[in-house]
Formats: C-alpha cells, structure tokens, sequence
C-alpha cells in the first residue's frame, strides 16, 4: 500500500510538464500544483517548446512525453541531457515496452511513468528522482532489468578487451564505484569518503570515461557483470 512521505525540500521543486495531449497535459498540472511541495513552471504540447522552455527555466524534475509528433521524447531527452544543468527527467508514456524503457534510461531519464498510473504513485515518483533514486512502476522493475541486463552483456561480449577497463581506475574510483554498487547516492557517497560532492562527481564523470559507459546505472551494471564485487574487499572508512 502506498504511503505518501513528507519531503524535506528547503523550497518548492519546480516542474515542466512536455505532453502532447493537451487535456492529460493540464490535468497534470492541476495533479501536481495540489502539492505544496512542487510548482508546474511551464508547460509544452511539443519537444522544440520543451527544449526552449528547459533552457529558460531550467527545472528540477522534467515529466517527459515519449511519443509525440515531429521529434520524440527520446531525443528532447538527449538535447536536454546535454544542457548539464541537473534535470531529473521521467518518460512519460501509455506503452509498457523494455526496450522502451531501456532507450530512455540510457540517455538519461531517472524514471518511467505510464499515463495510467494512480495519481498517488506520481507524486512519489517525483520524489524518489528528486532524492537522487531510479523510479519504475513496480510491475515493470523485474521486466526491465531483465532486459537491461541481458542487453548489456550481450553489448559487452561484442566488445573486445572490456574486461580490461576496470584496471584503469585509480583507487579512489574503486572506492566510489564500490559505493555506488552499494546503493549510495552521490552525497552519501562524498560523507563516506569525506570529500566534497564536486569532488565526488570529477571521480564519477572519469569512472564513466574509463568504463566507456553514459551513466551510474550502466557503470554499477557494468561493474558487477566484470566481477568487480568479487575482488579483494575494498577497506573503506565509513
């Protein structure tokens, strides 16, 4: 049964909402602005409008249409991705595809929401990307990761000398990597190790230079299908 938590935002999380169904679009709105924590700052029926908007506005948490005409979710997803400015965006959608679903957590959405899900699962959804956390809709967790895991090491055999890559990081991005397989988010990760969360994030952007992947997801999945959680025992000081 879902219980609704009590947040622990200093002010109000803004929110731009991208659907192309104008009457989903402004129920959303409404959904959302009943919340006193979250405030809908804009809103687009199209990905140009939503890119511009993001740009302006730069909002926390960005629910995204997957399907919309012209350009998709997808790549509006990627051009903001590329804005480096720290949205937390979720897909938004009606299909319940893996592949779906792998695609728009590869380029970087932090969560996947169907157009059908009960208003209260919404809210927390928001939440749970805003704390630095992946949200799927628990009928789709084990059906995606199947197929994440099962297309990520199908990617790796087909890439020669992958093996090797772990041997690059340097001990201190074995220590946040051994973190993050953990479940650590990047604050956590920086009071464990008891360095800044700037400092925490140049070790992270190498560890995925290193490991030739886009995101934490695919490092921490990348790290325990090459063994990583079988070597020696890293002696961390937590």
């Amino acid at each position: 049964m879902y219980m609704r938590r009590t947040t622990d935002f200093n002010k109000k999380v803004k929110v731009l909402l991208v659907d192309d169904n104008y009457d989903h679009l402004m129920g959303i709105r409404e959904l959302i602005n009943l919340e006193t924590d979250f405030d809908v700052i804009a809103t687009a029926t199209n990905a140009n409008i939503a890119i511009n908007l993001a740009k302006r506005y730069q909002p926390d948490v960005i629910l995204m249409d997957i399907n919309m005409p012209e350009k998709d979710g997808l790549t509006a997803i990627s051009e903001i991705e590329r804005l480096e400015f720290g949205a937390k965006i979720i897909a938004l959608t009606g299909y319940d595809d893996p592949d779906l679903i792998f695609r728009a957590m590869k380029i970087g959405a932090k969560g996947y929401i169907l157009k059908t899900m009960a208003s209260a699962q919404l809210i927390y959804a928001i939440e749970e990307v805003m704390q630095g956390k992946i949200y799927l809709p628990s009928g789709l967790s084990s059906r995606f990761f199947d197929y994440f895991q099962k297309t990520f090491k199908e990617e790796a055999k087909n890439t020669a000398g992958d093996e090797s890559l772990l041997q690059y990081l340097t001990q201190r991005e074995e220590e946040v990597l051994e973190l993050l397989t953990d479940g650590y988010n990047y604050k956590d990760v920086a009071k464990a190790l008891f360095i800044s969360d700037t400092t925490v994030k140049t070790h992270v952007n190498n560890i995925f230079q290193k490991l030739q992947v886009g995101d934490r997801t695919q490092a921490v999945l990348y790290a325990i299908n090459n063994g990583f959680k079988n070597r020696k025992k890293l002696k961390i000081a937590i």
